[in-house]
């Protein structure tokens, strides 16, 4: 029953805010945002100890101030989702801005390949859209998730943005590396990993865990791994490239893996610190402990 009630629930807003005018759609977002921070709950208690690890000298108003934001970007993240198939080719290209796009753009021209690893933050499937409208279709991965008729309905979504979606499962870093030896562009949202086959980083200055595939196919296949971070604009969003993660000369393959898990780590961290509100990141990261002792404020 209780996936019955999810599915139409997502079913429900994706065919409402479709309908609504724009501006009235997503004030109301703004206003549902601001209402759960103030009802509070486990997502808001772990957005606030996230957002505290990655800006530490903010007083208590501040960091209210600072959760409110970030509510409203993943608000805005869901209203994005259930508006785009209304967004036509041109309004989707309009509304990117890219920085250091050569970083992407090369490889794939020299028939590399290119691997992006990037966090959760901005709207990373309106960041593949573009790729996909200008030429460069990307291979992604998703978990497979409950209820089974809701997660086929966002594989679809994605399917209609020109990406290719492929189950979390024993099989899928060798269906990557394929994809990455015929010159495609591959891109893995990976800040988070709790598994035991995550990699240890510091991330923020604090140890978490961070999905090895994206070295372990740059590895494999010698592309080129970069990192991304989507961050919103007014209207539309900023992607921002960082160069190649250097395969090391030296070293194990696990130990070249950490090193290069942990240099995207560290992008990540610099970014998340500029644009914080814009890192959706309403589950546990850091594995030195539960929340940090300033949510309660």
């Amino acid at each position: 029953m209780k996936k019955r009630v999810t599915y139409w629930a997502y079913a429900l807003a994706w065919k409402i805010t479709r309908t609504l005018p724009k501006k009235f759609i997503y004030r109301s977002a703004d206003r549902i945002a601001l209402k759960l921070v103030k009802k509070g709950g486990k997502s808001i208690a772990r957005i606030r100890s996230n957002y505290s690890r990655m800006q530490p000298l903010l007083g208590s108003a501040e960091l209210d101030s600072l959760v409110n934001q970030g509510m409203k970007s993943y608000l805005r993240y869901w209203v994005d989702t259930f508006r785009f198939p209304n967004w036509s080719k041109s309004e989707i290209i309009s509304s990117v801005v890219v920085e250091n796009e050569n970083y992407l753009r090369d490889p794939i021209a020299q028939g590399r390949g290119c691997i992006v690893s990037l966090p959760h933050a901005g709207n990373w499937d309106h960041a593949g859209a573009y790729f996909c409208a200008t030429g460069i279709p990307l291979t992604t991965v998703a978990e497979h998730l409950e209820p089974e008729k809701l997660f086929r309905k966002f594989l679809t979504h994605r399917q209609n943005m020109g990406m290719e979606v492929l189950d979390l499962d024993s099989r899928v870093i060798a269906t990557l590396a394929q994809r990455l030896r015929a010159g495609k562009l591959v891109a893995l949202v990976a800040d988070r990993d709790l598994s035991r086959s995550g990699i240890d980083v510091q991330f923020a200055g604090a140890p978490a865990r961070m999905p090895g595939g994206p070295a372990i196919l740059s590895i494999q296949t010698g592309a080129p791994l970069i990192t991304a971070f989507v961050k919103y604009e007014v209207e539309g969003i900023r992607i921002i490239f960082g160069e190649e993660v250097a395969i090391p000369t030296t070293g194990t393959q696990a130990e070249k893996i950490a090193l290069m898990t942990q240099e995207c780590a560290n992008r990540f961290a610099s970014e998340i610190k500029k644009s914080t509100a814009d890192w959706h990141m309403l589950q546990r990261i850091w594995i030195d402990g539960d929340f940090s002792d300033r949510e309660g404020s």
